[in-house]
């Protein structure tokens, strides 16, 4: 069995023969007309709209003294058609602005978005959500926080924000997970991610 895995082609097999933009707003979606080798031999000429998103920082907030996570609520567009409405519950997150670090992100977004200092930043892993169609990368981070901190409503009224911070059990959250309710990609990767690491966090944190 073969236990490794590279990429079968590289970027000399594929070639981007036109560019062009199509919208340019809040966001914005170039046309790209190109070219890329098939597996069974032969090239293959497809035309995709691309969504310029942007990369992002999503932040997994834990206290482990209260074995608590900090999860974020706030009306989301793209789920209008969510089960039980477009209001989510989320990991704090925010877009890379140009200049800055994952880590710099992690810090000003639990800030803003929950009004917490931050400790103990590190990386979880950096992945593409929807990488048929956007270009966005998400960092995935870890951090601990005090969670008798954690209250109130946030965001940044200019931006339209409107978010208000819940402190859950770790286990309720992970109840949440297993349920179907939590169903942001970054929040189930993160609290999956916390399950399996958590008695080595906690263990660290009261050394």
């Amino acid at each position: 069995m073969d236990r490794t895995w590279r990429p079968g082609f590289s970027d000399p097999d594929y070639r981007l023969d036109k560019e062009e933009r199509v919208y340019d707003g809040y966001f914005k979606m170039d046309r790209l007309h190109l070219r890329h080798r098939r597996f069974q031999g032969g090239e293959v000429n497809i035309r995709r709209e691309l969504f310029r998103r942007g990369n992002a920082v999503c932040v997994l907030l834990y206290d482990p003294h209260a074995d608590a996570v900090i999860l974020v609520e706030q009306f989301r567009v793209g789920a209008l058609e969510a089960p039980e409405g477009p209001w989510l519950l989320e990991l704090v997150a925010g877009i890379v602005e140009p200049g800055e670090a994952a880590a710099d992100v992690a810090v000003r977004e639990s800030d803003e978005e929950a009004g917490l200092a931050v400790t103990g930043v590190r990386p979880i892993s950096r992945f593409l959500p929807s990488p048929g169609g956007c270009d966005e990368w998400i960092d995935l981070m870890f951090a601990c926080v005090d969670s008798s901190q954690a209250q109130g409503v946030h965001g940044l009224p200019e931006e339209g924000e409107d978010i208000k911070v819940h402190v859950l059990a770790a286990e309720a959250a992970f109840e949440l997970v297993r349920d179907g309710r939590i169903n942001s990609g970054p929040a189930i990767i993160g609290l999956q991610w916390l399950e399996l690491n958590r008695m080595k966090i906690r263990s660290e944190e009261s050394a």
